[in-house]
């Protein structure tokens, strides 16, 4: 009797334990998430999405960064569609490096360095292949805090709104240096000289190699010259994100000379490149980051270390888009057809600031528009107000993020002259 008396309390024991644990997992388990709120929409994305809910017939989406044709299609380059036949039997599945495609990688590295480029033969570039441009500039940003941990970034105002989420999210504290002038509607190449001269020595910057996003504004040649000097002088590190090469003026060597300016100079830096843009591979998130090295041995050293970071985060990058890449541009016939697309892409952005600017001119706007065709590459930085592209959405239902920046990819001879009215009738009285 004693032992089933015992037998029975361990049980009501442990029955009554399993209560208890169950109702605390129930009660933990419901408050966990409770203080989690909604996160704010994407100012570029969450335009697309009320582009989409508008039924309107008229709606125009000059929002999104993507390119689209005269008819607003999407595009699928003729070269890519090559690239894909001839990869389509391959039953390669494995898993890449943690480095990504070494083919990928070393013609990506011609298109910034150059085709033969010194550099890439001492091996003194540490390269990996990344998640398109947002995830080199992601791993940068993380090697930047794990090996100098007390630096800052010094990012352009203004800039892609993205940077801010990527240095931020990497514990990096980001300073800010003038770039754009909203008066001229050009670069404020004085005050961005000053915040150079005025910053630390050895601090690390951001630029954009080629077709700044989102102001369409570069500097000239002689101002990239000014700019490599002053950061020689002061030991600054150049960041490059270059997003656009081939894409803002047709020519990818042209668009790639402030990088060979500071190679020029001797300067030590990275790059982030993306086929995003220039090659139309939005989804395959295929890109590149490098960081130029004294000499070979940093150089291993630096690679091992952006995998080692990349290993945590993504393990390895994914295969698809290497492939296209490198079978494109390790073909002569190919790259070739590359070459011819992307300018075809080029020319109809610049074909289209044109038209733009000479529909306003047409309606007699009291207001200059000359910076439409003075900007370069995808976007074009309006000068609009929130208020007046609040009235272009609300009145004319055109769609574009509330800085004014307007996507010339969605820009076409079809809707050109409806744009350019509803512009001129939110901007007429300004």
């Amino acid at each position: 009797m004693a032992v089933r008396n015992s037998m029975l309390n361990r049980l009501l024991s442990r029955s009554s334990d399993l209560g208890v644990a169950r109702w605390m997992s129930s009660s933990s388990s419901s408050s966990w998430w409770k203080s989690v709120e909604p996160a704010p929409k994407d100012p570029i994305l969450g335009v697309t999405e009320a582009f989409l809910a508008d039924p309107s017939p008229d709606k125009v989406n000059v929002g999104v960064g993507a390119y689209r044709d005269d008819n607003g299609k999407p595009v699928v380059l003729d070269c890519v569609r090559e690239a894909e036949r001839r990869i389509a039997g391959s039953s390669f599945m494995e898993y890449l490096p943690m480095g990504g495609s070494v083919k990928m990688v070393e013609e990506t590295l011609k298109l910034a360095y150059g085709e033969n480029s010194e550099l890439i033969k001492d091996k003194r570039i540490a390269a990996v292949q990344s998640l398109s441009g947002t995830g080199a500039c992601r791993l940068f940003a993380d090697f930047q805090k794990r090996f100098h941990p007390d630096s800052q970034i010094y990012i352009p105002v203004p800039t892609w709104a993205n940077h801010h989420n990527i240095w931020r999210d990497a514990h990096v504290p980001q300073r800010t240096y003038h770039y754009y002038h909203p008066e001229t509607k050009g670069l404020d190449f004085a005050g961005l000289m000053d915040d150079i001269k005025n910053a630390p020595n050895g601090s690390f910057f951001l630029l954009h190699a080629c077709a700044h996003n989102p102001t369409g504004v570069d500097p000239s040649e002689e101002q990239w010259k000014e700019i490599s000097y002053q950061f020689k002088v002061k030991g600054h590190f150049p960041f490059f994100d270059m997003a656009y090469q081939g894409f803002a003026s047709g020519d990818p060597e042209r668009d790639a000379k402030a990088i060979r300016i500071f190679l020029e100079d001797g300067h030590l830096f990275g790059i982030a490149q993306s086929y995003a843009k220039n090659m139309g591979l939005y989804g395959q998130r295929v890109g590149c980051l490098s960081v130029l090295c004294e000499d070979e041995k940093q150089a291993v050293a630096v690679k091992s270390q952006l995998q080692q970071l990349a290993r945590p985060m993504y393990s390895n990058p994914p295969l698809h888009g290497a492939l296209i890449v490198s079978t494109i541009l390790g073909d002569a016939d190919l790259k070739n057809l590359w070459l011819k697309e992307v300018k075809v892409m080029a020319d109809r952005i610049i074909g289209m600031r044109t038209a733009l600017q000479e529909n306003l001119e047409k309606l007699r706007s009291p207001l200059s528009w000359e910076h439409i065709t003075n900007q370069i590459g995808m976007f074009c930085y309006s000068g609009m107000t929130p208020e007046q592209v609040d009235r272009l959405t609300n009145e004319f239902h055109i769609y574009l993020t509330r800085n004014g920046r307007i996507s010339m990819a969605g820009v076409t001879t079809g809707n050109v002259g409806y744009l350019a009215n509803a512009i001129h009738e939110v901007t007429k009285s300004a």
